[in-house]
């Protein structure tokens, strides 16, 4: 062994053994690690929802355009040879056409109505008609429904007053929702155009959507999107769609016939077709109306019209909501109100979506057995 060697070993062994740099450093715990890392994701998330939050009403609806229109995109695509950009182009302007023009009317002129009713109101000269002699000659009850009647008279006046504060700030909320109409159109408009740029794109951001969920979870994870995706399709048609459908025909029938506060009574029958009560409750007392103050050609003509929108409701829906997809009437009605007090306008059709698709999840989720 040569010289130099030998006396480089002495010296290291002379030497203080010095520990390489870090081997014995303290070390991070892997909890503090998983900690710095949520709460750094967690601050990344809030961030990015306080600047999507203006944009919420339009994410959403940009949502539900696009997975209920995809069938329809998918099969002019395929009859173009598949020209999907200018099948985007071509499902655009029909659903701005079919659905912008409507909804513009209805917003328009349910702010004007509810305007006009909201400054009408004065509960201090509100009074009831006083019950006609005659009702004392009815047998058994005459004189009973009289002295009631009589009564109501006396003290309803005071109550209103009392009252009408209260009703006139509830009435005043309505106002403001159905003021925000305007803006939900809007909404409404550029989800449509921002629709027809995703659609194109639709594989892709499918393929990352079942890439997320599958992170989530490796087993059922595509099963959850394609659940997800089917039930937006059953409620934004059978639901939301027939609605708007009735609603549109039902406000045809109105203005043609001279009804007024047309635009009222198309707004009560969408709401009403949406928290599936149906639209009977306006539309019978309106035919009603229509035999007391319209001659009896037109009347028929009227009564025969609104019954046939009464019950499209009952032919379609069979066909446009997907086999064991039943939407819960509870949730779409938790959804229309929680979504018109958050979104305005546009929640009334968004927050049935909403709800339904979270129950719909949850219930998936609940009744699946975990993998083996």
């Amino acid at each position: 062994m040569p010289v130099s060697e030998i006396e480089r070993k002495q010296d290291a062994a002379r030497s203080p053994s010095v520990p390489q740099a870090g081997l014995y450093a303290p070390q991070p715990s892997s909890f503090s690690l998983n900690v710095l890392r949520l709460a750094f994701l967690a601050l990344l998330l809030y961030g990015a929802a306080v600047l999507l939050y203006p944009f919420s009403s339009v994410i959403l609806w940009t949502v539900a355009l696009s997975v209920s229109l995809y069938p329809v995109y998918d099969w002019i695509a395929r009859r173009l040879n598949g020209r999907r950009r200018i099948a985007a182009v071509i499902v655009t302007i029909l659903t701005l056409l079919i659905l912008t023009i409507p909804a513009a009317w209805v917003a328009i002129t349910l702010a004007e109505s509810v305007a006009q009713i909201y400054e009408r109101i004065d509960f201090s000269s509100m009074t009831l008609l006083s019950p006609p002699e005659s009702i004392k000659t009815w047998p058994l009850i005459g004189d009973e429904l009289y002295r009631l009647w009589a009564f109501a008279i006396d003290n309803v006046g005071d109550l209103l007053v009392k009252l009408g504060p209260q009703i006139k700030s509830l009435a005043g909320s309505f106002l403001r929702i159905s003021a925000g109409a305007g803006l939900g159109t809007v909404s409404f408009v550029l989800a449509i155009i921002v629709m027809g740029f995703l659609l194109p794109a639709s594989a892709s951001i499918l393929r990352y959507v079942n890439g997320f969920a599958h992170k989530l979870d490796p087993a059922r994870g595509a099963h959850f999107v394609e659940l997800a995706g089917a039930t937006i399709r059953a409620v934004a048609r059978g639901v939301v769609g027939i609605s708007v459908l009735q609603a549109i025909l039902a406000s045809i029938g109105f203005v043609t016939a001279g009804i007024p506060q047309a635009s009222l009574l198309t707004f009560a029958v969408l709401i009403l077709g949406i928290v599936q009560i149906g639209a009977a409750v306006v539309i019978i007392p309106v035919i009603i109306w229509s035999w007391t103050f319209m001659n009896t050609g037109p009347a028929v003509v009227f009564t025969i019209y609104m019954l046939a929108v009464n019950s499209m409701d009952n032919i379609l829906k069979p066909f446009l909501m997907g086999r064991g997809l039943e939407a819960p009437m509870l949730a779409i009605l938790i959804g229309v109100v929680g979504g018109a007090l958050t979104f305005g306008i546009s929640g009334v059709f968004l927050g049935p979506i909403i709800l339904t698709v979270v129950w719909t999840l949850f219930l998936a989720w609940i009744d699946e057995p975990d993998p083996v």
